[in-house]
């Protein structure tokens, strides 16, 4: 399998959920406001022998010209977003399913941001989303677009995907979160979203207030990785700024 990380660059986050572009070069988080959280953007793509699956979405920027950073990214690779056949979206937080959707100016409507791909989300998830239309961690005009959709398959909270992808809810960092193996050939890919968005935070046993169950996080990213480094697992963290892919193989 071929792992692609599109990153989307860093922003900071904090109490209001607005992502402010981040420069590591240049900007000072202490002059951010307090409880800023630094992290990285970045979906991405698992190229298999059946599928091209792309992996949570992005914020849904555009550059100057109305292009997508996340079809930006996937064409850099030489993947033009029509291709992507899968799309796997851990929760519904803007940051995960902003670029789900695109914008087109001239119909003034959303549409799927690929065109050819089914989603799947939890279908929980879907429902309690929906409910928070006054959160500013939600986009309710795209996850409505999103649940009229005949491309989006709802899912149950444990099951398989074409018999290869594995997903798991956890209701750990939001109350519907679901996780995501992808194995082939005995390889396996995990992706923990933001029960596990950094590599660090596989290490040190800490309880996040920002999640919905912090000590079920805690206890999952403890097991996850005791379990995927016997394994051999290879893991993908969307929040990481220095690591997005890790496993004892790659590091070795």
């Amino acid at each position: 399998m071929r792992i692609i990380p599109l990153s989307e660059g860093s922003y900071t986050i904090d109490s209001s959920k607005a992502f402010v572009p981040f420069n590591k070069h240049f900007d000072d988080l202490q002059e951010r406001p307090i409880g800023s959280l630094l992290v990285e953007i970045q979906p991405f793509v698992v190229e298999t022998t059946s599928d091209i699956i792309l992996i949570d979405c992005g914020l849904g920027f555009c550059d100057a010209k109305g292009v997508m950073d996340i079809h930006f990214n996937l064409m850099q690779h030489q993947i033009d977003p029509s291709q992507v056949t899968k799309v796997l979206l851990s929760h519904l937080h803007k940051d995960h399913a902003g670029g789900a959707l695109k914008f087109d100016a001239h119909l003034q409507q959303y549409s799927l941001s690929f065109p050819n791909a089914t989603y799947y989300i939890n279908r929980n998830e879907m429902h309690y989303a929906l409910e928070q239309n006054q959160s500013a961690s939600y986009q309710s005009e795209k996850l409505t677009v999103l649940q009229n959709s005949n491309q989006v398959v709802l899912l149950d909270d444990n099951g398989s995907i074409d018999q290869y992808i594995k997903y798991q809810v956890t209701g750990a960092h939001s109350k519907f979160h679901q996780v995501f193996w992808i194995e082939e050939k005995g390889d396996v890919i995990f992706y923990g979203g933001d029960d596990a968005p950094q590599l660090k935070q596989m290490k040190v046993k800490f309880v996040a207030k920002y999640d919905f169950d912090g000590t079920k996080s805690m206890t999952l990213r403890n097991a996850w990785w005791h379990k995927g480094k016997m394994d051999n697992w290879t893991f993908l963290f969307y929040h990481d700024i220095q690591t997005p892919t890790f496993s004892d193989c790659l590091s070795s």
